[in-house]
Formats: C-alpha cells, structure tokens, sequence
C-alpha cells in the first residue's frame, strides 16, 4: 500500500481528496499548517523524513487573489517558498510531488483552450507565486505531476456556487460574462489526481471541468439545476472592477481527464441538498 501525505488536508480540496484516496487504496497521512508548516524547511524535513510518504500531494496554498496583490511576501513565502521546501525534500526521500495549480498563470488572451505546454504569463500576484510554485517543482522533482485547476468549488469551503445560492433572493443579481473559465467540482479533480497517479506519466496536467462557460453562464446553470428563479444579469468586469486583474480567457484543455462541469455541478447539487 502506496502512503500519501496531504498538505493543506483541511482546506475545500483537501477534504474531499483526503477519503477518495483512502477509498482507492492510498494510506493517507492528513497534514495542514498546525502539524506541517511547510514554509519551515527544517520542519519540512523533519515530518516527510519521519513519515516516509511515497506521494506527496500539496492542496495547501494562499488563495486570496486580491489581497495578494497588497501582502505579495505572505503569498510568496505559501505559494513559492512552501512549494521549494517540499520539492527538495521530495527529491532527497524520491516521494512523487502532486503541486496544484492554477489556470491564473496564463495570461488570459487566448481564443483556443490552453494546452499544458502552452506559454504562462501570469497577471496578477496570486498566479505569479503559483507559477514560482510550479517552476521550483519542475527545478527539485524528477517524479512530479503539476495539476493546474481553475474555477474550484466544493462542499467544504466557501465558493462561488455557494455565494451565488446565498445572493438567489436578491431583487437583481449581476454577475460578470466576459470572463470564461472551467468550473471545477473538489471531488472531480480529486478523481483525477487518482488517475494521473496511476499512470506514473509525469509532467504538466490540466485537471479541470470539460468544456467552459463565463461566470454568468456559471450562475445561471446554478439557479437553474436548484430549480430557483432569479433576477440574474450579465455584466462586464469593468462594472465590478477588483485590486487583482483576471484573465478574460481562462479555458484549458483537460485532455478528457475530467467529465463535463455541468454534470459535475448537478451531482454536486443533489449532494448538498
């Protein structure tokens, strides 16, 4: 039995993950910042020397995309200075690393769904520090899969499909339409990190919900499957201008590895209900 140490394991994601891999035959050894301070590399050390995992799958990172643009240092120290301490570690003890990443290290530009290989370019802070995140794994890891994801939601955390049932009694509800992405479920990408680690192919991955809609198109798929009628309009990002700049562009190309984010979101509206 192949062991998994999960950082951040408390987090949206990492409670989801936590008990699939456990169900896919994983010893899973659940870790966040109270046992596992991953900015301290002799801490680092200490707990990956003792407990030996054969996977490392890193869900812990700071995800505040508008207040990193004012605290960078914070968001630096998580996202790039906690991802290299793991990555050497990772590299001394030959476990496999699993760093999440995100569709915010491109540029956003784009008419054609961004392949793996595709050239990053990040925008704003928060995308910077994971793309630092993913460059020292590429640097450390000889064995590492970079799972990019985008648009996450899921029962254990706050999210948009969650903001948007609390908004649903509004007298009108606008949300942005010009920025187009692909939401993700926590227990699709959970899935999929199952089958990369199957595989053993390692590299670059897009690990998100197939096909793409806008923010809108988001919420009105929402209201719809909750079978709610809601006052919703279409707006521009200019009408909700925030400190970090989003990509208008942000669809990826998942390779098929996850199913389409539609059927993802209706299972996980008959799940919450």
């Amino acid at each position: 039995m192949k062991k998994v140490l999960v950082t951040g394991a408390k987090g949206m994601l990492g409670q989801d993950l936590c008990p699939i891999l456990e169900d896919n035959g994983y010893e899973v050894v659940e870790t966040d910042v109270d046992s596992l301070d991953i900015t301290n590399e002799k801490t680092v050390s200490e707990v990956l020397r003792k407990e030996k995992p054969d996977i490392v799958v890193h869900c812990a990172a700071y995800t505040n995309v508008d207040k990193a643009e004012e605290d960078i240092k914070t968001a630096e120290l998580i996202n790039k200075t906690g991802t290299e301490n793991l990555a050497k570690i990772c590299s001394e003890i030959d476990a496999t690393l699993v760093y999440i990443s995100t569709d915010y290290v491109f540029a956003g530009n784009g008419t054609e769904p961004y392949k793996p290989d595709d050239k990053t370019s990040p925008l704003n802070n928060y995308g910077l520090t994971k793309w630092q995140g993913e460059e020292a794994v590429r640097k450390y890891c000889k064995k590492y899969f970079i799972t990019r994801t985008s648009w996450l939601y899921g029962i254990h955390g706050k999210n948009f499909v969650e903001t948007m049932l609390s908004l649903a009694d509004k007298p009108e509800l606008k949300v942005v339409d010009d920025q187009v992405g692909c939401p993700t479920w926590t227990v699709e990408l959970s899935n999929g990190i199952v089958k990369l680690l199957a595989t053993e192919q390692y590299g670059t991955y897009h690990v998100c919900g197939s096909d793409y809609t806008s923010w809108y198109g988001f919420a009105k798929e929402i209201f719809k499957l909750a079978e709610l009628k809601v006052n919703l309009k279409p707006c521009t990002t200019e009408e909700f201008p925030r400190p970090a700049k989003r990509p208008a562009y942000s669809v990826m190309d998942n390779s098929g590895i996850c199913r389409n984010w539609k059927l993802a979101l209706k299972d996980y509206l008959k799940l919450r209900i």
